[in-house]
This record gives structure tokens, C-alpha cells and sequence, in this order.
């Protein structure tokens, strides 16, 4: 049966320097940057809402390349998805939603604003943070099978964008709308229109693996100059858990690697940094 495996690493992108730090574990999110806000309000002679977008780009960035030194802690429920013992996705909190008062008409009676994903590139997902207790990192707008709309109480919103560390570009497509809490409907023409927010991405630093044929074995290798890194595999990126390589590392051709059994199953590589 023919074998299929793939392997996560460094994309490319140059990382600077990093001096060495005493490593935290963080209680909280990093926002990742200053604060990115789209400002929405409601213009009553118009009927419906605006919003004024900023410029800026936000860098998805993982906590290897934020804060190389650190960790979350294993019972906040954004460590499954964001240290890098686990999930270790690239993340920014920049993006918030809010309400400009100063600039905004009353809404109507009986009015609220919802809002609304209505596309993203693959790989993008959003979560409700809160880093007070209880503490929350809920997947909302479409992740993990959860609706594209909610409801929005005015107050500002910063949502946690989490994809897989790398190079790639990522846009997420919203709207607000209005809806009559009379009658639970929207209220037809009274949204923003699209507002996009776009993301670049930033790699995570850890070394390239590569794949190379050993006697008639593959094995998963990485530079020799790279320590207190551990190789893992999991089946698939989306929600698998990543399992340790219990294969001694060994020399492999100049460089240091794993040989992999023949009944190895395909999966996914990646190296996990040593505490």
C-alpha cells in the first residue's frame, strides 16, 4: 500500500535573534501587536450600518517566534490549539470590533447588531477569547461546525485568529447587520456590506525536516546543529493529537534523523522544542 507522509517546518521566512530569557508560562493571550479596529456605527438617515476599516495587516504569529521562551499553561483552554508542546498555531488577537458612539445615531427600537462570516480561506479559524475567569477560547463564526453569526452587544470585540505557522496569506470576509429582536428577523438592507480582514503568517522557526531514503527505509531528518528538539507525527493537521517518535535520532548522512519502521502508518511530521 502505497505511504504518504508529509513534513512541518521552517517556511522560509528569517527569524531575527532572540537573546536568551528566563521562560513564563503566560496566563494570557498575547495580542501580538498593537489593536487593529474596524469602527462600525449606525446612520439613521441612511437606514443602516457603516464601518470604517483601518489599513493595517496583522502577522498570524506563533508563540515560538513571539516568545521563544514561553508557554501556556496546560489548564487554560487556548493550550490545545496554541503552545507549541500541542497545537502550536500562529495567532493574533489584533482584530476587534467597535462601536463608534461618538459617530453613531441610536438604533432603532428594538434593534441589535449581529455579525457575520461569510468567508475565509481554508485553514483560518476564529475563537471567542476571554482571559478573565472563567477563561474561554470558544470556536464562533463557522469553526468547528459553530453558526457564522452572532449577536453583538456594542462592546468591543477582539476574536482570537488562529492558522498553521507558515508564509501563507489569509483573509476573513464579515458584515453586520441589523435584526428586529421583535421578530428575530434581519432587518434587509441595513448591513455594512463586506469588510474583509487580511492576515499574513509567520513561520514558527523550527528546523526544516526532510525525507530520505536509508537502505531501503525513509527517514525524517533535520541539521545536526539543532538541539533539544523532539520529533512527533500525527495523522492529520486539523484536531490530531501529536504523538512523540520513539525511534532513538541517529546520524543520518551529515545530519540528525529518525528511521522509520516499514509499518510505519503516513502522517505528519513536526520537531516539538524541549522544555
Amino acid at each position: 500500500m502505497k505511504k504518504s507522509f508529509s513534513i512541518l517546518g521552517a517556511a522560509g521566512a528569517a527569524l531575527g535573534l532572540v537573546s536568551p530569557v528566563a521562560a513564563a508560562v503566560l496566563a494570557t493571550v498575547p495580542m501580538q501587536g498593537g489593536m487593529v479596529m474596524p469602527m462600525l456605527m449606525y446612520h439613521a438617515d441612511h437606514g443602516h450600518l457603516h464601518v470604517l476599516m483601518p489599513s493595517e495587516i496583522p502577522a498570524l504569529t506563533p508563540l515560538l517566534a513571539s516568545n521563544p521562551a514561553d508557554s501556556f499553561n496546560p489548564a487554560d483552554p487556548w493550550f490545545g490549539a496554541l503552545d507549541p508542546s500541542a497545537g502550536g498555531a500562529a495567532f493574533s488577537r489584533r482584530y476587534g470590533f467597535m462601536w463608534d458612539s461618538a459617530m453613531s445615531d441610536p438604533l432603532p427600537p428594538h434593534h441589535a447588531v449581529w455579525l457575520r462570516k461569510l468567508a475565509s480561506t481554508p485553514g483560518l479559524e476564529c475563537y471567542r477569547y476571554s482571559g478573565n475567569a472563567p477563561k474561554a477560547f470558544e470556536p464562533i463564526f463557522g469553526t468547528a461546525g459553530t453558526t457564522n453569526a452572532r449577536a453583538w452587544n456594542l462592546m468591543m470585540f477582539h476574536p482570537c485568529f488562529t492558522a498553521p505557522p507558515g508564509t501563507n496569506t489569509h483573509q476573513a470576509v464579515f458584515e453586520a447587520f441589523l435584526v428586529n429582536t421583535n421578530t428575530g428577523q434581519e432587518v434587509p438592507d441595513s448591513g455594512t456590506g463586506p469588510m474583509t480582514f487580511n492576515f499574513t503568517t509567520l513561520p514558527d522557526g523550527r528546523p526544516a525536516l526532510q525525507l530520505q531514503s536509508v537502505t531501503n527505509h525513509l527517514a525524517v531528518t533535520w541539521s545536526a546543529t539543532a538541539t533539544n528538539w523532539v520529533l512527533e507525527t500525527a495523522p492529520a493537521l486539523n484536531g490530531a493529537a501529536w504523538n512523540t517518535v520513539t525511534n532513538e535520532p541517529v546520524p543520518v548522512g551529515g545530519q540528525t534523523g529518525v528511521v522509520l519502521a516499514p509499518d510505519t502508518p503516513s502522517g505528519f511530521f513536526r520537531l516539538r522544542r524541549q522544555p
